[in-house]
């Protein structure tokens, strides 16, 4: 039998191109004293430590977890790694969770991170991939995001035509000017959109996300205490996660099963039947502007190839009738082994109404999404005011 859970604190550092002024612990530690105070606690009040980094060649360093873990209070106690592509956040998050559920801790703190300005992430993205097997994505997340991209289009057009996709880059930048802690805090318009440099056709320069250094951290605690320390926790309503092989011939990037099968778990568990309507909102991983739309459909929030017509009716804008990435997203900032988390942290804070500036009025439920690897990981969480 389990218990309910919560996240009772969060916290994020600044999303940058390069934070020089720390290291990596030093930068990690940032988030999650925030995280803490937000809840209450101090650093010996916490039982575990979940942390979730992409791959150590990204800065170069290994066993990362042994590195941060005393700038995080873990010494003594219990801590664990996840490594699960991009979607490394969001998979710490879950297993946090079951930590606590399970019983077997009461105060769990969840750490992720990435300082890409350390190393080199193309490099990372390219060289670990078979040249033969894996030569439709061995150049890196653009060119595999760009395959996607293609194939959507190809299934939707007419329909669905390449400036749907900017029209999520100039929104989704726009909501980052709300946001204090977004790298790129700067309005665009479509025609700048399509005028910016080509990366990998059809995606070009501002349908893509940054590289960027940062940090998130969130404290999930069981129900009794949760309620009585913050006057309104995001409670675990649903979690969904699932993975298929990037190399099986009938994967469809366009609507990944993965994506469809994680969101159903989630649903599910949430008691969810129409997503659209008894969702308030929704933070998607989409480092590229397109993503958000095959997300959108992958997540019954629409059906395929109608996400291109709830972009561009403004459903999905900060005043819309069901905001999509309210944050700026991943679009904004991608401290990819924490972008995941903070997908889920955005949610946590629609929910319990501190998202500031860009926060939805009345939130109740909302879903936090991430995707990883070659598109074949995939998280869902849906957050809740009361269970």
């Amino acid at each position: 039998m389990t218990r309910p859970a919560a996240i009772v604190g969060t916290g994020q550092t600044v999303h940058v191109s390069r934070r020089e002024d720390v290291n990596i612990p030093e930068m990690v530690r940032e988030a999650a004293g925030r995280a803490l105070e937000e809840a209450g606690l101090a650093w010996k009040d916490v039982d575990a430590v979940v942390a979730g980094s992409a791959p150590e060649i990204f800065e170069g360093v290994n066993n990362p977890e042994n590195w941060i873990g005393p700038a995080v209070g873990a010494s003594g106690k219990p801590v664990m790694r996840i490594h699960t592509g991009g979607t490394a956040g969001a998979s710490a998050t879950i297993a946090g969770y079951y930590h606590v559920v399970s019983g077997l801790f009461d105060v769990v703190l969840v750490v992720a991170y990435e300082k890409l300005s350390d190393g080199v992430a193309q490099y990372g993205l390219s060289a670990c991939y078979d040249p033969l097997w894996d030569r439709d994505f061995a150049w890196g997340a653009p060119g595999l995001a760009g395959l996607q991209a293609t194939q959507y289009l190809a299934r939707h057009a007419p329909e669905v035509r390449e400036e749907h996709g900017a029209m999520v880059a100039v929104k989704n930048r726009k909501n980052a000017l709300l946001n204090p802690c977004a790298q790129l805090r700067k309005e665009i318009t479509v025609e700048e959109v399509m005028a910016s440099a080509p990366v990998a056709s059809p995606l070009k320069l501002l349908d893509c996300c940054p590289t960027s250094d940062g940090a998130a951290a969130l404290v999930i605690a069981e129900g009794r205490r949760a309620r009585k320390m913050v006057r309104k926790p995001a409670w675990f309503a649903g979690v969904g996660a699932c993975s298929e092989s990037p190399y099986v011939p009938h994967v469809d990037m366009a609507y990944p099963e993965s994506c469809v099968r994680a969101a159903q778990q989630a649903y599910q568990a949430a008691w969810v039947y129409q997503p659209y309507r008894e969702l308030d909102v929704a933070e998607v991983y989409e480092a590229f502007s397109f993503q958000e739309l095959i997300w959108t459909e992958a997540l019954g929030l629409c059906r395929p190839g109608e996400g291109a017509r709830l972009v561009e009716s403004g459903a999905t804008a900060l005043d819309g009738e069901f905001p999509v990435n309210p944050s700026g997203g991943v679009l904004s900032a991608n401290p990819i082994g924490a972008s995941a988390m903070i997908r889920q942290i955005e949610a946590a804070m629609q929910v319990m109404g501190s998202a500031g500036e860009h926060q939805v009025p009345g939130v109740r439920k909302a879903l936090a999404h991430s995707w990883g690897g070659a598109i074949q990981f995939s998280t869902v969480t849906v957050f809740a005011d009361e269970i």
